[in-house]
């Protein structure tokens, strides 16, 4: 991939990098500054983090083919791209697609996958200084697909400016659905309850009512205040939430010293003790920027009937309310963080496949999943867990 025109003032160099550490981290930073959608999960310093930690790298399946359009030494769009192995850690599920072409005596992977490893956040993937820039990086993005003889291209959780110029570039979209938190004026977790429907607020009282009468108490630290051994305690209790589904650790130990050492303002941290003594911890994301908070991980060294929802969703609704945050992502699926006044909202993503039979036959299935989505949310929606008055504020 090179030069769009023989000019070297005035053309456009495609570079693909494999390793993130080699790009200018200002220049990334400020592309996505000026973006709809920034979220911290892109800055360049946590995709760095990601790779030199060993977390997503070739040897786990994720090999760097980061994306980057340049005219001179201006910095016009970029995305992180990876080759794939396997589509673990992606949160937008292709498994029965991958599993129709091996049926079919056909290869599915290597797969060119636009998204950030581990982190189903919505919010702006291709990085462009205008829509033009946008619009010949995903043209970009279907040419290298085509030079790795990757079977596809999908580029997850991206923003509206990110579809229009995917569908422009031939891809299909599919939409999903996560829930969220976004305030309405509370000014405290009191005033959030007595928006809840009465069943619901007597459920999460009952619930947080049962912590505290297990012994347990929270508190909360943030940024330079996270010491290294809540972090030791945080990751200890991540490894054991795998554990407990028989599966691995997707980050590494050195992935969170990086993001406490490059990172820090962005991370808050849940300790519940009982008599003094840590059980668990939840690690929420912050973007302070733009008062947004994220759950990302949660574990416990022992079972506490309820702990899950107080600490992963309840303590961080109340802290969010009482700092002004505006809004709050549960992370990946879960009907069940709507009875904690999570809304559900759609998410996006877009796809290309380089076999013409079997990009028709996903596009009819996208087509028909699209419209039961549709009807999912709109049922979802009726259903809200807020009085009558908010659930109709909170759909305008």
């Amino acid at each position: 991939m090179g030069d769009s025109d023989s000019n070297p003032e005035t053309s456009i160099v495609i570079r693909v990098s494999d390793d993130p550490a080699t790009l200018p981290e200002a220049a990334w930073d400020a592309l996505l500054d000026g973006q709809a959608r920034p979220t911290p999960f892109m800055r360049l310093a946590y995709l760095r983090a990601l790779h030199a930690s060993g977390s997503a790298t070739g040897a786990t399946g994720w090999q760097p083919q980061f994306l980057t359009l340049w005219r001179g030494e201006r910095l016009l769009a970029a995305c992180p791209a990876y080759l794939k192995s396997h589509s673990y850690g992606e949160y937008v599920f292709d498994w029965a697609w991958a599993d129709a072409y091996h049926r079919h005596g056909l290869r599915y992977y290597p797969k060119l996958l636009v998204a950030v490893p581990f982190t189903p956040v919505p919010g702006s993937r291709l990085l462009a200084v205008d829509d033009e820039a946008r619009a010949l990086l995903a043209q970009a993005l279907r040419a290298l697909a085509r030079e790795t003889d990757a079977s596809s291209l999908h580029v997850l959780f991206g923003d509206e400016g990110d579809q229009a110029a995917l569908a422009g570039a031939g891809c299909m979209a599919r939409t999903g659905v996560q829930f969220h938190w976004t305030a309405e004026g509370d000014t405290d977790f009191a005033g959030f309850l007595a928006r809840l429907q009465r069943d619901k607020r007597k459920k999460i009282q009952q619930e947080q009512r049962r912590v505290r009468e297990a012994g347990i108490r929270f508190d909360a630290r943030t940024g330079t205040e996270l010491t290294e051994d809540d972090w030791d305690f945080f990751y200890r209790c991540y490894k054991l939430t795998y554990r407990a589904h028989h599966s691995k650790p997707y980050l590494s130990r050195d992935f969170f010293a990086r993001m406490a050492r490059d990172m820090p303002e962005h991370w808050l941290l849940f300790t519940a003790r009982r008599e003094g003594q840590r059980v668990a911890a939840s690690l929420i994301a912050l973007d302070p920027a733009r008062r947004a908070a994220f759950g990302r991980y949660w574990g416990a060294v022992e079972p506490i009937p309820n702990l899950h929802f107080d600490a992963c969703y309840y303590q961080p609704l109340a802290w969010c309310i009482e700092h002004g945050y505006q809004r709050f992502e549960g992370g990946a699926q879960g009907e069940h963080k709507m009875a904690r006044g999570l809304m559900p909202t759609p998410t996006a993503s877009s796809h290309w496949l380089a076999h013409p039979s079997f990009a028709d036959a996903v596009n009819d299935f996208l087509a028909q999943e699209g419209q039961a989505m549709a009807g999912y949310l709109s049922e979802l929606n009726e259903h809200g867990p807020y009085k009558a008055k908010d659930a109709a504020d909170a759909a305008s």
